[in-house]
């Protein structure tokens, strides 16, 4: 069983470069922009020390994900200072939910919006339309054409997927049938993992995959994929299930279908549900994301842009690997995600 590993995307030049941008003033543009008179609104109030206002919209409220990511908004927010900050969400990862939710923002009129866009196709507009008046990150998730967004952040979600698998390897060294359940495509971040984590599989013939199932967010589907897929390959080996509600779903699946132990799980993840099933036995691994880094990088970089300095156009976060062995671990306690800030 591996123990925690941290992995390390971004440079840590490139980390401490942006940390500079974000934290420093900026006298000089803010002297030549008073007087070309050229400097926009918002960048004109973030150089005025007024107040800013930070929409943060989340993919999904409630979830420990999108909580722990609320925390690192919070936190940049109160160590920059002058800063308001506002979080809404759906009450389930649906762009029909979403749009409307953008709209209400807009009509605000935030200086920056932090946003995780529910669908890769539906957004695009509603947030092109949204970068006219106030300064877009990207945080988790993606669009099509993210050329509006002063910053996009979120975790390297191809190596994270090829973890998983990396993970499943050394469970089941002699191989055989690895399924995975993920949410539903469209989605960015978990479009790249399962694209990681086909990958991986396919380079290794030990391992037959046999497709991709889609719970829709739903436990109880994720649930009802793992029956009933064990059914149609009763040699399945090991399930990768890309975010919190499949993989608790199919560790629900596993335990009715009486397989526990049988079957390995990797989840994506580290929310108290994931955690309980890792430490019950029922999953073997957890990929877990950094959230925390990627709300507070987010303000720092929405922040940057309303005072007319550098951004960092992509930043791409790390990931741990949690097993049971290592869940007390200082470095796996802190990489589980928050019920509360």
């Amino acid at each position: 069983m591996r123990h925690v590993t941290t992995i390390k995307v971004a440079s840590i030049a490139a980390a401490m470069a942006f940390t500079l941008a974000a934290c420093s003033t900026s006298s000089e543009s803010d002297s030549s922009a008073s007087a070309t008179g050229e400097a926009s609104t918002s960048e004109a109030t973030a150089n005025a020390n007024e107040e800013l206002s930070v929409a943060f919209i989340q993919g999904v409220i409630g979830d420990n994900f999108y909580i722990s990511m609320e925390c690192g908004v919070l936190a940049a927010a109160e160590e920059i200072g002058g800063i308001d900050v506002s979080v809404q969400g759906g009450q389930k990862w649906d762009p029909a939910l979403q749009q409307p939710i953008v709209t209400s923002v807009m009509a605000t009129s935030p200086d920056a919006i932090l946003i995780a866009p529910n669908d890769i196709s539906a957004l695009q507009r509603p947030l092109e339309e949204a970068a006219k008046e106030s300064k877009v990150v990207l945080v988790d998730t993606t669009v099509e054409d993210p050329s509006f967004a002063v910053s996009e952040i979120a975790s390297d979600n191809v190596g994270g997927g090829a973890a998983a698998f990396a993970a499943i390897q050394e469970m089941v060294p002699e191989g055989g049938q690895v399924l995975v359940i993920d949410n539903q495509p469209g989605i960015s971040t978990s479009d790249a993992r399962v694209q990681g984590f086909e990958e991986a599989a396919a380079a290794d013939p030990n391992f037959e995959y046999v497709g991709v199932q889609y719970a829709k967010n739903e436990p109880a589907k994720a649930a009802e994929i793992v029956t009933s897929t064990l059914q149609r390959y009763p040699d399945l080996k090991a399930i990768f299930a890309t975010n919190i509600f499949s993989a608790e779903g199919a560790a629900t699946g596993i335990e009715q279908a009486g397989v526990a132990g049988e079957v390995q799980v990797v989840g994506f993840d580290a929310g108290p549900a994931q955690v309980s099933a890792l430490e019950d036995g029922t999953v073997q691994a957890l990929i877990a994301q950094q959230p925390y880094q990627i709300g507070y990088q987010g303000v720092q970089q929405a922040v940057a842009a309303l005072r007319g300095e550098a951004t960092e156009p992509m930043i791409q976060t790390g990931f741990t690997i949690i097993t049971k062995e290592n869940l007390d671990s200082e470095e796996g306690q802190a990489a589980l995600y928050a019920s509360t800030c």
